[in-house]
């Protein structure tokens, strides 16, 4: 092993050591008897959000394999968290980073790329962001980390600090310490894929529920079993959502799926920030919009336990778009049935 790669993997090592784990939180929701609520905050990473722990992974996965070297220009597609986390990374190995993303990814999150030394090359639809990765990639001598492909094989799903790993870690003391139910949203698939293999390895009784937003195939495909299917439109809550299906996305692991609207996810993400205090993101309210709906449906059936979900990054990224009002009317419409759905459960 040479030089470089003995201090990259130290270097990233120690990131980790540095950082310690996301919070767990307990939801008071008054119209909720008998089923407990988690959110579990990944907004607290040092890049504030969820892909925090897929871009170490990532870089570790890539580094081991000899793809990154000393010098290596590192090219992503991504539309926006990804990125931000692993401009992160490479500029703490002292590498070149350029992410490739839509260009109406929330503002913050570009500026975050480029306050970290990344660079970002936009393409008109989201669709077209794989192809001008490996351009680039290719034209640079680079490597393409194509996160879509190994965010499912880069992360160690039987345990070691992953996503999985810590929420059972933490559930241990509660009143209903295995969940009933985990509800994650799918970008990569990578997160809900680590999810569904460690509760079969481990033996828990718990069911993973995948939750979708519009303009994505995930949802359609896990139904019918095509995984050929795509979509002419983008996903409109960024980070979630794919218009084609990512090899990261195994359906074999997931107990159900639900599709939620645009508008109940964002409706979802104002009723979280008044009971949290703090903005979340839009995948957040998707992720809660789903968590809501099994804590019902359990409720109709006469069981009690818990449900946990994920934060995955900050609102405080899309103060221009999930923030402002207008922006919300023009994109995507009114939000106000939904709103009503939320405040019965206050």
């Amino acid at each position: 092993m040479n030089d470089w790669i003995r201090k990259a993997i130290g270097s990233i090592s120690c990131d980790l050591q540095r950082s310690a784990d996301t919070h767990i939180h307990k939801l008071d929701i008054p119209g909720l008897k008998g089923v407990d609520i988690y959110l579990k905050d990944e907004s607290t990473h040092p890049t504030g959000s969820l892909k925090h722990r897929l871009a170490r992974s990532l870089f570790l996965h890539a580094i081991c394999s000899g793809k990154i070297r000393e010098g290596t220009h590192v090219v992503e597609a991504s539309s926006g968290s990804t990125a931000v986390s692993e401009a992160y990374f490479a500029k703490l190995l002292g590498l070149r980073f350029t992410a490739v993303m839509p260009r109406n990814t929330a503002s913050k999150k570009i500026e975050q790329v480029e306050q970290l030394g990344g660079r970002c090359h936009f393409v008109d639809h989201s669709s077209h962001v794989y192809a001008q990765a490996q351009r680039l990639a290719r034209e640079s001598e680079g490597h393409y980390m194509d996160q879509f492909t190994y965010a499912e094989r880069a992360t160690d799903w039987r345990g070691n600090n992953n996503i999985a790993d810590s929420i059972f870690q933490q559930m241990a003391g509660e009143p209903h310490p295995v969940p009933h139910t985990i509800v994650m949203s799918a970008g990569t698939g990578g997160t809900s894929s680590t999810l569904g293999r460690y509760i079969r390895y481990k033996g828990y009784d718990t069911r993973l529920v995948v939750v979708d937003p519009e303009n994505s195939v995930f949802f359609e495909s896990y139904r019918t079993g095509d995984s050929s299917l795509t979509s002419p439109h983008g996903s409109r809550i960024e980070g979630i959502g794919r218009p084609q299906v990512e090899p990261s996305f195994l359906p074999d692991v997931i107990d159900d799926m639900l599709k939620v609207p645009d508008a109940a996810s964002i409706a979802t993400l104002y009723w979280l920030e008044k009971l949290l205090g703090k903005k979340p993101g839009g995948s957040t309210g998707t992720n809660m919009w789903g968590a809501l709906h099994v804590a019902r449906r359990m409720q109709e059936q006469g069981l009690q336990g818990s449900i946990v979900t994920l934060m995955c990054d900050s609102g405080e990224r899309y103060l221009d778009t999930y923030y402002d009002r207008d922006w919300v009317a023009r994109n995507i419409g009114d939000i106000t049935p939904y709103s009503q759905q939320l405040d019965r459960f206050l």
